[in-house]
């Protein structure tokens, strides 16, 4: 039904209460992007935090199960068939940018979001997708520039350089990772 926000999701034939609250899905993505989780164990994460009685769902309806979640944390839209499904560089990172993400939330929502007890997540991805100018959109204006290989302005060179911290997305290593950068940089002095 058209202007409804979606609290249940039908599993095989049966209507499941879901956790809508933007913080779950912002909890979800964390969850994927923790490498020491492996594909398996972050769907298990995902479909845990969306279903209120996951315990009950079948294991014969997960794959239903994750395809719906999916579906609502990606706003209900259809999937692209045009889309590249190639592992495209990051543009935005949920943790990384977590502060300029709610400021331009707030300001497009016009309170502080992260002080209600509950917003539905297509509500907050509403208000994601309405941000405007300001330093969220220029980071990840050139972050997308960078990317691409594509001229920075003179002055987003400037901006670059001199916040260059907050506009690199930062490389997340492995735990086995980490300890070969450590014994490696312990080698070389």
């Amino acid at each position: 039904m058209i202007g409804c926000l979606p609290k249940q999701l039908n599993i095989n034939n049966i209507e499941r209460a879901i956790r809508s609250d933007f913080r779950v899905a912002l909890l979800i993505f964390q969850a994927y992007n923790d490498l020491e989780l492996s594909d398996q164990e972050k769907g298990i994460v995902m479909l845990d935090c969306i279903y209120e009685d996951f315990d009950s769902i079948p294991f014969e309806d997960y794959h239903e199960a994750q395809e719906k979640a999916l579906w609502f944390l990606d706003g209900g839209g259809e999937p692209d068939e045009n889309t590249n499904h190639q592992q495209a560089k990051k543009v935005m990172d949920w943790e990384q940018d977590e502060q300029l993400i709610f400021s331009a939330v707030n300001k497009v929502a016009g309170y502080e979001t992260r002080s209600v007890e509950y917003l539905h997540w297509w509500t907050f991805l509403g208000y994601f997708n309405e941000i405007g100018e300001g330093l969220f959109s220029t980071v990840i204006n050139i972050r997308q520039k960078k990317n691409k290989g594509k001229k920075l302005e003179k002055y987003e060179q400037e901006f670059y350089r001199e916040n260059k911290k907050l506009i690199d997305i930062k490389v997340k290593l492995t735990p086995e990772e980490q300890a070969e950068k450590e014994y490696f940089e312990k080698l070389l002095g």
